[in-house]
């Protein structure tokens, strides 16, 4: 287990890591995430020893990196896979790092197995690509068969299969009882790969906390509407009759009107009283990316002047004349489990929804469209 209580980088007058205290438990991968300059690498370089703590401190099983013994063979670590003599074939790097800590030449053979590098183990780092060199470095965490590993961006450079291969190592190295830690810039292989999250901003911790927790807690509930195109002034009589009927409207910058305070049956029943025919109604769920991006907005360091982060926090509310002085009430969006589509007005029948199983999903696609 890695323990951090109170940890604190200063350089000068800047803090790089400030009163940072968490756990990395084993047993499941734990995600590093944060902005650029939020104090990631520096927290890492100084749980491995690299860099000295201003104030507080960071353990590993109970102890400082420097004071662990055999500490190549209980830690590994990929920080940065340039960090290799372009010059020195793939095998001899390896086999210089396992003679210095006591592991036997076998094991050099093994790891380049693991990795997939094993056809070229005796071509010169130099002439190795990006997802080459990333996969170098993961055999170099191995080579000890540690049971603390923790990775810097580790799919960076990495083609699909390689990313799946990553995303299929780290998860079975959790499921051996190691403790993983690793930080990473891609959500959607953060939201794939781990189990808990470590959030940081400015050096500061932001969430600590489960995946699904951190998405829960970081992302709002709602509705997405699309009124259909041949009727152009579908959607202000849609929100007029929403806001009327207790629900709050916001249009998105796609057209699509974004509804809280009313569930999709509601919303569905409301559009056909009116008159108004839909071509989507659904509920939003939150990617972590999204979760990420509205905890973090705070703590970007470097922001564009047109950013697109702005339309994850907070669209402009739909303003139409007959109803914009509206009062809608603050209710939290009801959470749908499917997709509910209305009839369209005047055809008759009863509003459907979409099959949840593959089976059904297969026979609905394979129905001609007159029967839906």
């Amino acid at each position: 287990m890695i323990e951090a209580v109170g940890l604190t980088k200063r350089y000068g007058a800047k803090t790089a890591v400030d009163q940072l205290s968490f756990q990395v438990r084993p047993g499941q991968v734990t995600g590093f995430l944060g902005p650029n300059g939020s104090g990631k690498s520096t927290t890492m370089r100084m749980i491995l020893g690299l860099d000295r703590p201003t104030a507080g401190r960071v353990t590993i099983n109970g102890l400082p990196f420097r004071e662990l013994p055999d500490a190549q063979r209980n830690v590994g670590a990929l920080l940065d896979a340039r960090a290799v003599h372009g010059g020195r074939r793939a095998r001899k790097h390896l086999l210089a790092l396992a003679q210095l800590s006591g592991i036997p030449e076998k094991r050099v053979d093994e790891v380049l197995g693991v990795v997939g590098l094993q056809d070229v183990a005796g071509q010169r780092a130099k002439g190795f690509s990006l997802g080459m060199g990333q996969r170098l470095g993961i055999a170099a965490a191995l080579l000890g068969d540690p049971q603390v590993l923790l990775f810097d961006e580790p799919v960076n450079g990495l083609d699909p299969e390689g990313i799946l291969w990553v995303r299929t190592l780290m998860k079975q190295l959790a499921a051996e009882g190691r403790t993983v830690f690793v930080s990473s810039h891609l959500m959607s292989e953060m939201a794939l790969t781990a189990d808990h999250l470590i959030v940081i901003g400015r050096g500061r911790l932001l969430a600590d906390m489960g995946v699904q927790e951190f998405i829960a807690h970081n992302s709002a509930g709602f509705a997405r509407v699309r009124v259909a195109d041949t009727d152009p002034n579908g959607w202000e009589t849609l929100g007029e009759v929403l806001v009327k009927a207790g629900g709050r409207v916001l249009k998105e910058p796609d057209g699509a009107l974004r509804v809280t305070g009313l569930d999709l049956p509601g919303i569905s029943d409301l559009a056909h009283g009116a008159g108004v025919r839909l071509w989507e109604l659904s509920p939003h769920r939150a990617s972590l990316e999204e979760a990420y991006m509205r905890m973090t907005q705070s703590s970007v360091e470097y922001t564009s002047t047109d950013d697109p982060r702005a339309e994850l926090v907070a669209p402009a509310p739909l303003t139409v004349p007959d109803w914009e002085d509206e009062v809608a009430p603050e209710v939290p969006a009801e959470t749908a489990a499917s997709f509910y589509a209305p009839p369209p007005p005047g055809a008759g029948g009863r509003p459907f929804l979409m099959p949840s199983s593959p089976g059904d999903l297969a026979s609905a696609a394979n129905e001609p469209e007159d029967s839906r």
